[in-house]
């Protein structure tokens, strides 16, 4: 999994950009944490929760894109794929290819350890 942290100096934005396939992860540090540190800290501690007692899963819900820890494996997934799409299954399947990832434990705390450093600068 590869990504980038911009930050727009007019604005003070931050961004992050993930790779096909994980794109879900940019927008989901984005927009459920954004430049928050203490969010960022939330996370990895419940990393540490997650990775010291491994037969529990572990999620933090948030208002568009939900977190899941299952075992050595993270999922971020949008809320919207929670709801039933019954008869307009064929027409959500691409969406829905962009709207859930999984990576690895370490990958995504690296990715989160690496964030903080960014939005500290």
């Amino acid at each position: 999994m590869d990504y980038e942290f911009k930050k727009n100096t007019l604005d003070g934005s931050y961004y992050c950009h993930c790779s096909m396939g994980h794109e879900i992860l940019g927008r989901w540090v984005q927009e459920e944490i954004g430049k928050d540190q203490a969010k960022v800290r939330e996370v990895l501690a419940l990393l540490a929760q997650a990775r010291a007692n491994s037969a529990k899963e572990w999620s933090r819900t948030g208002p568009e894109i939900s977190l899941l820890i299952c075992g050595d494996e993270v999922t971020i997934q949008d809320n919207a794929l929670l709801m039933a799409y019954d008869d307009q299954e064929s027409e959500f399947e691409l969406y829905e290819s962009e709207s859930i990832a999984c990576c690895g434990l370490e990958d995504f705390e690296q990715l989160m350890l690496q964030w903080l450093a960014f939005i500290q600068r």
